[in-house]
């Protein structure tokens, strides 16, 4: 009989924080088991609501302070104290994709200008060791803002310095990195970030991510030019004239993270690691899905992309270890779904009743988060109660006999 169960969950991006998604599918729990005993795991991958999470989760607290957005306007924003000294920079904070109206969102034009504010504001109160948080960006300028916020100046051919943008880089000359924050040299940058994310080539970051941006395809060609001559420019005037570093801007792993930011920050000295294994240690995790009986975990869209990096996929495979059934709950289910079965989840489902409009589903994300959990708890009782022989035939462990 299933009692205990540890709902690890994903932010739904737009909708509902991991935070809103787990107390959801807790109260989809209650209404089949209504004495279980649930651990709710919000879990951050570095996007929305990270800095929030590893403040709660290790006595931190939030600063709030003002910052520049990624359409150039003033915006509230914070960053992250830990008791240990470390800052937690979350991009998404400043130059999330949410942050950018729908009507401005060009990638082209967006920055990261607000996030190289929030590392000065945190070496500003001491620390001299800053987590940066990447994912859920609305930019694409390679971390090109954040470094200008820092006090390199980028260049044209005339020596006039480039407006704010991706789109901008295709005109940089040279990077002038004199003037970058002297306090950079004694700090410990580290960006939790997806691997699989790298800032050029077929699978670069302006062609995987420049539409779900709003780049047309025009855009995403002038993106991904302007974003393999940033990196080559920020190689040869920062990488490896300023600070002699040998790492790959072009397709190191997590380089293209959050817009190409993994890159920019790279070249600073920045150390850039797997989101999971920089986040999720932090929460006890392994033990905490041990201890359960079925492992819930949710995200927005399950599809090809899941499998690389995205958190149900990391649950799954972190929850096989001690044996845990996985349960996954999508808003949509898209083409390469099935390929998490390999990881480790045994079942999923989309939380969507019947089609609806995106608006509507946004809205009412945990409403069908609810229902959803309700529907397949439901299905796992009518599972539990079949005869033995009948429930091996269903399961696959058992084949049926030959009919004469």
């Amino acid at each position: 009989m299933l009692t205990r169960f540890a709902i690890a969950p994903s932010g739904f991006k737009e909708s509902l924080s991991a935070s809103s998604v787990a107390e959801a599918i807790a109260a989809g729990v209650r209404r089949v088991v209504p004495h279980a005993e649930t651990d709710l795991i919000p879990l951050v991958d570095g996007g929305e609501g990270t800095a929030r999470a590893l403040a709660a989760a290790g006595g931190g607290r939030l600063v709030a302070l003002p910052a520049t957005g990624p359409v150039g306007q003033p915006i509230g924003t914070h960053f992250a104290l830990l008791p240990d000294g470390t800052a937690v920079v979350e991009m998404a904070a400043v130059a999330g994709l949410s942050l950018v109206p729908r009507d401005l969102r060009d990638p082209g034009a967006t920055t990261t200008y607000g996030v190289g504010e929030l590392i000065r504001a945190a070496l500003d109160t001491g620390a001299r060791r800053i987590l940066v948080g990447c994912g859920d960006s609305g930019t694409s300028d390679g971390g090109a803002g954040a470094l200008q916020a820092l006090g390199a100046r980028l260049l044209d051919v005339d020596g006039w310095e480039l407006p704010r943008g991706g789109r901008e880089l295709t005109r940089l000359s040279r990077i002038d990195p004199c003037g970058l924050d002297p306090r950079l040299a004694d700090t410990e940058i580290r960006v939790a970030c997806n691997p699989y994310n790298v800032l050029c080539g077929e699978r670069g970051v302006a062609r995987v991510f420049g539409p779900q941006k709003g780049a047309t395809p025009t855009q995403v060609e002038q993106l991904a030019a302007a974003l393999e001559h940033w990196a080559h420019i920020l190689t040869r005037d920062v990488l490896t004239r300023h600070l002699r570093g040998r790492a790959d801007l072009f397709g190191g792993p997590g380089t293209g993270a959050s817009g190409g930011l993994g890159a920019g920050l790279a070249a600073l000295g920045a150390a850039l690691l797997p989101r999971f294994d920089v986040l999720l240690d932090r929460l006890d995790l392994d033990d905490r899905l041990a201890r359960a009986d079925l492992v819930i975990t949710a995200e927005g869209a399950l599809d090809h992309q899941t499998p690389r990096g995205k958190v149900p996929a990391e649950v799954a495979r972190r929850a096989k270890r001690s044996g845990r059934p996985v349960l996954v709950l999508a808003g949509t289910i898209g083409d390469g779904a099935h390929a998490v079965r390999s990881l480790g989840v045994d079942a999923y489902s989309s939380i969507l009743p019947a089609p609806v409009s995106l608006t509507e589903a946004l809205g009412r994300g945990g409403e069908f988060l609810t229902d959803a959990t309700e529907r397949a708890l439901r299905m796992i009782q009518l599972g539990s109660r079949l005869p033995a022989q009948t429930a091996a035939l269903v399961s696959g462990t058992q084949r049926p006999s030959s009919v004469r």
